[in-house]
């Protein structure tokens, strides 16, 4: 990974791109650091501290601790995210923007980009006002006027508004994915706070020294895995049949069709994540009385029960198989190779072979899912071994940022390569 930056920081143009990357990453930084106005800070910290295991301390891990901090980018990449998952699962339901995207092309797709960033100012508008409700409730705002409410909501959305800007401009002008690189920055943020927290912990029960050996070691070995399932693919052979047309043959080749193991990335961890901390959430702000039915059910699902892990891991594999469906359709593959003159060895073009795609993307789903559930359940059994509730959300930001940093080597890798053709065909 080193040395790959290394031989791309030798290229004037890559270099340009990194250089770029990074101060739009500190400009981030910078934004996560500027408080808006009229908010107590120190009370909100400490009230958000107890709210960990909620939505709301999800929200503040994806923002790099900007959400408990209220600073200007507070709201993160979250709107731009839940507006391009939900524009993504309108796109099936809704026939007109399942042809546009589709047959549109790059007119097409240039017209859902413009939906998804209408979309993301709505929901950072909602998010803002949800936020400032929240904050005004609980006492954290110095002032609670129309005036006040109008600069927090706005300061929110405008934010999030730039950050989205930001994101685009990473993908276009610099290096991978613009809103990944985003997330990744405000995740490995928060690296120095968990190194100082653990030495603090060491250092005031050093019986339990153990303890911080066992979280480390955990990790390492969510990366290694993360890293080893990352590029794991699954590649089913295809031959295309010679045809002539006039003097000339076509096809005769032989390829295959790659299917990549985790296909569906992290979005089923967050989607079983957000939906398994409704009801904490719910109880967090309704503080049910001991011995009612709602006590006991928040006391069964809480994020440290095994309650809460076993249905959080069915929850992950539900949504990898949903996610996959999405995604990948074996029945139009399977009609594009034979519109192609292509064929899987064995399997007859047509039915047979969108049968034999979807049993392999079955059983390639399963263990992809699998593999996110450990992901996900291995930092909270160690959590509940070790006592330490903050792992609760240590799964979903491993693999994010395995998986950015991952992604950025490659795309590196891939322009490097595109510049030393272009070299030798010069």
């Amino acid at each position: 990974m080193f040395q790959t930056i290394r031989r791309a920081w030798a290229i004037p143009e890559l270099r340009k791109k990194i250089v770029f990357t990074a101060l739009m990453l500190l400009i981030f930084r910078i934004g996560n650091a500027i408080p808006v106005p009229y908010v107590d800070t120190a009370l909100l910290n400490t009230y958000l501290d107890s709210l960990s295991t909620t939505i709301l301390g999800l929200y503040n891990v994806m923002s790099g601790g900007a959400f408990a901090n209220a600073t200007l980018f507070a709201l993160g990449v979250q709107p731009y995210i839940n507006s391009s998952i939900i524009i993504q699962l309108l796109t099936i339901a809704i026939p007109a923007l399942e042809r546009l995207a589709r047959d549109g092309g790059e007119e097409g797709r240039k017209k859902i980009q413009s939906i998804t960033r209408y979309a993301t100012v709505a929901i950072a508008i909602l998010q803002g006002w949800g936020y400032y409700a929240l904050m005004k409730n609980y006492g954290i705002l110095s002032n609670t006027g129309i005036w006040a409410a109008l600069v927090i909501i706005v300061s929110f959305m405008a934010g999030s508004a730039f950050v989205m800007w930001m994101g685009e401009q990473i993908t276009e002008f610099g290096i991978g994915n613009g809103i990944s690189m985003i997330l990744f920055a405000g995740i490995i943020s928060r690296v120095p706070t968990m190194v100082g927290s653990a030495v603090s912990y060491v250092r005031t029960t050093p019986a339990n020294w153990w303890h911080v050996v066992l979280v480390v070691v955990g990790i390492l070995a969510l990366v290694v895995l993360v890293t080893w399932v990352n590029g794991a693919e699954r590649r089913i052979p295809v031959q295309y049949a010679k045809r002539q047309v006039g003097r000339k043959m076509y096809g005769g080749q032989s390829t295959n069709l790659p299917m990549k193991v985790n296909m569906s990335g992290v979005l089923p961890v967050i989607f079983a994540q957000s939906i398994a901390m409704i009801i904490p959430t719910i109880a967090a702000f309704t503080h049910p009385k001991e011995g009612t039915f709602w006590y006991a059910l928040t006391q069964a699902v809480d994020s440290r029960s095994v309650v809460y892990m076993v249905v959080y891991f069915l929850m992950i594999i539900a949504f990898s198989y949903f996610y996959s469906t999405i995604q990948f359709n074996p029945v139009e593959i399977a009609n594009n190779l034979k519109k192609n003159g292509g064929f899987v060895p064995g399997f007859r073009p047509g039915k047979p072979t969108s049968d034999f795609i979807q049993k392999v993307l079955n059983k390639i789903t399963l263990f992809g899912a699998l593999y996110l559930g450990v992901v996900a359940i291995l930092p909270l059994i160690i959590g509940k071994i070790v006592n330490v509730s903050a792992l609760s959300i240590g799964g979903t930001s491993v693999i994010i940022v395995v998986g950015v940093a991952l992604e950025t080597v490659q795309a590196l890798e891939s322009q490097m390569l595109m510049r030393q053709y272009k070299g030798f065909l010069n």
